[in-house]
């Protein structure tokens, strides 16, 4: 990414941010087109967020606006152009690791995902994101929505079958080892099972 675009984007993280008067977005790039066609970079600087100025520099942008001024004067001109669609997003993170994502929308915060209520993933990262988030959850409701629709179904079907094999369960042979069990289910599950301190458990199921 050419380093004047990654300018834009540390200063306009700005345009969610906010006290309980929501600045309109539209300033914000307006304020950044001013300053990119001015070559302004202690402005573009003071409009970056905090994180953006632990990356960069005071010194850092303004070499980085001296070696690309053309470049920052044609990037004012595109944000300055009929059309430009302004999009603001925030994200709120909780401190369990939990997240949400918020869209403005018509000068209101929107929901667009949550980890309750996944997006789905653009990336194999975002993908493995939400299996460690469900996993962590101990959710299994989440644990399918992040499944591929086949494999989702086949587990879904699985499990079924096995609820129906399980519906009178006196009526199963079990066959007892010791502290060990195992039960033969309709459907082509086995169960297997184990006595602990007197209270059997189920130690697998397939």
């Amino acid at each position: 990414m050419p380093r004047s675009v990654t300018l834009a984007c540390l200063a306009l993280a700005l345009a969610a941010c906010g006290g309980s008067a929501m600045p309109d977005p539209k300033d914000a790039v307006k304020a950044y087109a001013d300053a990119a066609a001015r070559g302004d970079a202690d402005a573009i600087h003071a409009m970056m967020s905090k994180k953006g100025k632990r990356s960069l520099s005071r010194e850092d942008v303004r070499r980085i606006v001296a070696e690309e001024k053309s470049e920052l004067a044609d990037q004012a001109k595109a944000l300055s152009a009929p059309g430009v669609t302004i999009k603001a997003h925030a994200r709120v993170r909780y401190p369990d690791g939990e997240d949400a994502t918020l869209e403005l929308e018509n000068g209101v915060f929107r929901i667009s995902a949550a980890d309750a209520l996944p997006a789905g993933a653009k990336t194999p990262a975002q993908a493995l994101e939400q299996l460690r988030r469900v996993l962590a959850r101990r959710s299994y409701a989440g644990l399918l929505r992040v499944l591929s629709p086949s494999t989702r179904s086949a587990i879904e079907n699985d499990l079924r079958s096995l609820v129906e094999g399980l519906e009178h369960p006196e009526g199963l042979e079990v066959q007892v080892s010791g502290d060990r069990a195992t039960v033969q289910v309709p459907g082509g599950h086995e169960v297997k099972l184990r006595r602990e301190a007197g209270v059997w458990h189920v130690e697998d199921f397939d």
